[in-house]
């Protein structure tokens, strides 16, 4: 990591971070998750800017790092990510993995809001990711040196955990969150895919897109860390329905189920725990 400054950057950023209990378990939230949150006891919130982190440039991410228990977990959650489309380096979005690690994390829960793909999915689904297409043409391992307890060459043939994978559906279920199970596909966005490249996608084999997470991923298995996936799925492809895609409408279709997705996670602690 130190082509880039990340593990000294990391290290800075844990060494300001006191007073809190050592974190097992990670979130990212995306597009819409932030209220999660509000379901933790013992909150302390540190502000991006107040640790040395940028803030976030897109709303329904308010930018902080946020500790707490879940359940009497003691959680870390990214309320708030950092975008390629923002003009970011890669290895900037991943910065925060890096910091988790640092204070102890040694799962992570990588949430996003997403454009479903799968004919069979619906408004409202929520897509437990089993493996992923990397179209954003970037990879956070790039430039990196590789050593023994970090190689860069790292097996992705299973990134996303089965058992904790299997957890989160569990909770699914008892939280009343009808879900899926799918491949996701990161592409570098702004602007929404076309009717041509949806169908294009979908033949490569991908049920659902967005423009976060996969980077994240791959640099949290290069760190030894579990990972699990969850994609809310706030519309459909450009061409699978008639109404037009705003940036807008995906957060509120995010910010309808939050209470739902809230109850989800704490279901997950209680099983995780």
């Amino acid at each position: 990591m130190e082509e880039y400054g990340l593990q000294n950057k990391a290290q800075e950023i844990a060494e300001k971070i006191s007073g809190v209990e050592t974190p097992v378990l990670g979130f990212v939230l995306g597009s819409g998750w932030g209220g999660v949150v509000e379901a933790l006891q013992d909150c302390r919130r540190f502000a991006y800017k107040e640790i040395g982190l940028s803030e976030c440039g897109v709303a329904g991410h308010a930018g902080n790092l946020v500790f707490g228990k879940l359940c009497n977990v003691p959680v870390v959650i990214q309320q708030g990510r950092f975008h390629l489309y923002e003009g970011r380096e890669v290895f900037e979005t991943v910065l925060p993995i890096a910091v988790m690690k640092e204070l102890g994390v040694r799962s992570v829960v990588l949430t996003n809001a997403a454009g479903g793909l799968n004919p069979s999915f619906q408004v409202g689904d929520l897509m437990f990711l089993t493996d992923h297409i990397n179209f954003s043409g970037k990879n956070p391992l790039t430039g990196l040196h590789p050593t023994d307890k970090y190689p860069v060459f790292v097996d992705m043939t299973k990134v996303y955990d089965a058992e904790m994978t299997n957890l989160l559906a569990l909770a699914a279920e008892r939280a009343g969150v009808r879900s899926q199970r799918g491949v996701y596909m990161q592409v570098p966005g702004p602007s929404f895919e076309t009717p041509a490249e949806i169908l294009a996608f979908q033949k490569l084999g991908a049920d659902a897109v967005g423009m976060s997470t996969v980077c994240e991923a791959i640099f949290a298995r290069y760190l030894h860390l579990r990972v699990a996936g969850m994609s809310c799925i706030t519309n459909l492809g450009a061409g699978m329905e008639e109404k037009e895609i705003r940036h807008e409408d995906v957060l509120q279709q995010s910010l309808q189920r939050e209470k739902k997705f809230c109850a989800l996670l704490q279901e997950f602690a209680k099983i995780y725990s």
